[in-house]
């Protein structure tokens, strides 16, 4: 058998050889990729934030915090300290995972991987992601601590003619400088360095000019009229300016209506002019109800005006325009006013009180504002929704009122008398109670029991016509003079559905009046009185007969009027 030649043991020995080198890398390699993992690149920086050698959970999570802590953004303006800014809040995020995946994390066997890996890493530039809207508001909550905001341009309408007022412009940072700079020191953690610059007006005087020519002056040229069939109504400027305006759109300024300003406008011109339907109603004529016809009138649509309006007054000729009217008949006809049976008086209770000035003029305000009030079937009739708030814009003066259990000096001191007067009127002719609340303590020029007392916003005086007649409320105020009393006398007209008689119990429960010593300014002295409790009977007949179809119970506890002393 022939030996082996030197040759090929040799050979042999160089094939073992680069075999167990290729294994020998093999195992190298292996181990690389094995050591490399997910990692990030081992020198990996984003922002100055080591993430290099992480995992990439490991490498996010790292990120993360070290952004954090940078969430509160230093702001300077011009060299001086303003608020700080939250990152979030202003909209800046870094996207830590697509920022992570950027920088190389992620297991590969490519070589060029794991050299980069080993080898490699450097400060990565991380996935920012900006709201917008955000940034902008933050800026703006930030201009109107250190800015000022730029004035615009202005037309406007005075007495019938058109004014011009110049824009002027304000301060506040540059909003692209300071994004970057936001941007930039929330991500680095450093102070954002802010300067102020100039903020120009949107409107120009150019643009107040063209407003100018264009719409005001056209405007204000001279009067404008509507006609409806056979009639005109005629508006000057001074009249109809007011309904107009011009407000900023666009960078331009447009002409604006306020339609329901028009609306009046020509309501109290058309009805001055033409007519609107008046409905019928009943009214007292020689001291006895009677029913006032209602009127036909003419009516328009108050959408045909608004759609030509701005068009017609921005022409400097043909400033006429037909409106589309037809001939209207009033909602409540004379018919209806005879259905109501307001024919006879039902009820009539007289108050009377001492001379004071404030009554008379509190009491015949208040008489003025109710009389001839009118109820339908089911309606209820509120004193404070009638006569209104007691001010002086409203007619009403000073004068004394129960507050707290003391007298005090306010408007429309007395009008407690007009509710006390018309809730015994609404008594005697049978109408549901809806609220009445009795004086806290009581007022002897008042039937006891039988009285009431009203507070705007707080306390009314309301009762229902349940009923299938209508109701006439008339009021007459007989003023007191300095030698003689004033009264107050409510009378209401119907059909008699009810005949009422009335019963009033024993006073008691009494309680006695403490002292009071008051320094306030507004003290006025009472000499006081005890308080007690007291029932009140209202009895329903049918008309002629004495039989009680039903009756009511009214309990009224009256608190003692403590004396008062002003010191």
């Amino acid at each position: 058998m022939k030996k082996p030649s030197s040759e090929s043991n040799g050979g042999r020995v160089v094939i073992l050889t680069v075999l167990g080198l290729l294994v020998l890398v093999a195992v190298g390699y292996a181990a690389a990729y094995a050591g490399a993992g997910a990692k990030v690149p081992r020198a990996t920086t984003v922002a100055g934030i080591d993430i290099g050698g992480k995992e990439r959970g490991d490498a996010i999570a790292a990120l993360e915090k070290g952004l954090a802590e940078r969430d509160s953004i230093q702001v300077t303006v011009d060299g001086k300290a303003a608020s700080a800014i939250g990152a979030e809040k202003a909209g800046i995020t870094v996207d830590t995972a697509a920022t992570v995946e950027q920088a190389g994390s992620g297991k590969s066997w490519s070589p060029s991987r794991l050299w980069n890996y080993y080898t490699g890493g450097d400060e990565v530039e991380p996935v920012i992601d900006v709201d917008e809207d955000a940034l902008s508001a933050a800026l703006d909550e930030l201009n109107k601590k250190v800015g000022t905001e730029p004035k615009e341009g202005r037309v406007a309408f005075r007495r019938g003619e058109a004014v011009t007022i110049a824009g002027k412009s304000g301060e506040g940072v540059d909003p692209d400088a300071a994004r970057d700079a936001l941007v930039r020191a929330a991500v680095w953690g450093e102070s954002a360095e802010l300067e102020l610059v100039e903020i120009k007006p949107e409107i120009d005087e150019t643009d107040v000019q063209d407003a100018l020519n264009e719409f005001a002056n056209p405007a204000t040229s001279g009067p404008v009229t509507l006609v409806f069939d056979k009639h005109k109504v005629v508006l000057t400027p001074e009249e109809f300016t007011p309904v107009l305006s011009m407000k900023a759109a666009d960078g331009k300024l447009a002409p604006e209506l306020d339609e329901k300003k028009l609306s009046k406008l020509v309501r109290s011109k058309f009805a001055e002019d033409m007519g609107q339907p008046v409905d019928a109603t009943v009214k007292l004529v020689d001291g006895k109800p009677k029913v006032i016809p209602g009127k036909p009138g003419v009516d328009y649509d108050q959408k045909d005006i608004n759609e030509a309006f701005l068009a017609l007054v921005s022409k400097e000729s043909g400033r006429q325009v037909k409106v589309p009217s037809k001939v209207v008949k009033p909602k409540f006809t004379t018919a209806d006013a005879k259905k109501l049976g307001i024919v006879e008086e039902v009820s009539s209770f007289s108050t009377y009180y001492p001379h004071a000035e404030y009554r008379n003029v509190n009491l015949g305000r208040a008489g003025e504002l109710i009389d001839g009030t009118v109820l339908k079937p089911g309606e209820t009739f509120s004193l404070n929704d009638i006569v209104g708030e007691r001010t002086a814009a409203n007619g009403f003066v000073e004068g004394y009122i129960i507050s707290n259990g003391i007298l005090k000096k306010d408007y429309g001191g007395g009008v407690s008398q007009m509710a006390t007067t018309v809730f015994n009127a609404m008594f005697f002719a049978g109408y549901e109670d809806v609220e009445h609340r009795p004086h806290s303590f009581y007022i002897d020029r008042y039937p006891v029991g039988r009285e009431a007392t009203v507070v705007w916003g707080a306390l009314d005086l309301a009762f229902k016509n349940d009923t299938e007649h209508g109701v006439l409320i008339d009021v007459e105020v007989n003023k007191s003079g300095p030698g003689g009393q004033g009264e107050v006398k409510v009378t209401m007209y119907s059909t008699e559905v009810w005949d009422i008689t009335s019963s009033t119990g024993d006073r008691y429960n009494f309680t006695s009046p403490k002292t009071r010593e008051l320094t306030t300014d507004d003290c006025e002295p009472n000499a006081g009185y005890g308080g007690f409790d007291i029932d009140v009977w209202r009895y329903f007949h049918k008309p002629g007969s004495s039989k009680v179809e039903k009756s009511e119970k009214f309990h009224t506890t009256y608190t003692p009027s403590d004396k008062v002393v002003c010191k």
